[in-house]
């Protein structure tokens, strides 16, 4: 197999797990890549909403470098603004809400508000929620894309930033007042995670290949479950690595970070 950098393997992935004729809300950076390869290859119908107030445009301009980007809003079916489009999620017209974070923890709850100190004085301060707080509330199922580290896997998010199923107690997310499913995928650069229907705690579905479960669970804090279906993550082919090089992040934006 050719050889891929840890984002790219990320975009692929999340590329594969989104489905034709679907709409999927998405963030800036990966999201937005995963997202246009899905509609350059298995899903042409893919439809995509961007935070700013585009929706379902036709991303022939090349990629937005963020959801206010003009590439975002061209040949766009609506376009209205930030207000319009959260509202749209609120009537259950997005299936998927793809976002990032800093941590997560077994219950898909993620933080990207600060991590170290305390909220007011913290020892890192990170972006915050943008647009991913109501998001991952209101779309219909959530997937959360983060590189595979011990400090971004923890037993307990630091800031409940994005919700995830809380505490894992039954109806959590009803109580919560919280309309979406709750967290549906998990993607990082050495597997892919799902979540239990019962506990609602993180399920190992997929791993990179050379890599075994136990390799995995050395990278996060929480105990792991796993399928008893565990499988290879399928590896991007020289196609797809043209796709997302040439086509999707032909400047490296995002696609050559580094993993710390």
């Amino acid at each position: 197999m050719p050889e891929y950098t840890p984002f790219e393997m990320i975009a692929y992935t999340g590329s594969r797990v989104l489905e034709d004729e679907k709409i999927v809300f998405v963030g800036t950076g990966l999201p937005i890549i995963a997202s246009m390869h899905a509609q350059l290859t298995h899903a042409p119908n893919l439809g995509i909403i961007f935070e700013a107030g585009p929706l379902t445009p036709i991303l022939e301009m090349g990629m937005p470098l963020s959801v206010g980007d003009t590439r975002a809003c061209r040949k766009a079916c609506y376009l209205k603004g930030l207000s319009a489009v959260f509202e749209m999620t609120q009537r259950g017209y997005s299936d998927y809400a793809f976002i990032g974070g800093a941590q997560i923890d077994p219950y898909g709850n993620v933080c990207s508000t600060y991590e170290g100190g305390t909220y007011y004085k913290p020892e890192t301060r990170f972006p915050g929620s943008g647009g991913a707080g109501a998001m991952a509330a209101n779309c219909e199922k959530s997937i959360i894309i983060m590189a595979l580290e011990k400090r971004r896997f923890v037993e307990k998010v630091e800031f409940l930033t994005s919700i995830g199923y809380g505490d894992g107690s039954p109806k959590y997310r009803e109580k919560a007042g919280v309309l979406g499913e709750g967290p549906y995928r998990v993607i990082t650069n050495q597997a892919l995670f799902g979540f239990d229907r019962k506990t609602r705690r993180m399920v190992l579905l997929e791993v990179l290949p050379g890599r075994k479960a136990s390799d995995i669970q050395d990278l996060v804090e929480f105990e792991l479950l796993v399928s008893p279906d565990l499988k290879e993550m399928a590896e991007p082919t020289d196609a797809d690595l043209k796709l997302l090089r040439e086509v999707c992040d032909p400047d490296g934006y995002f696609l050559n970070r580094k993993v710390k």
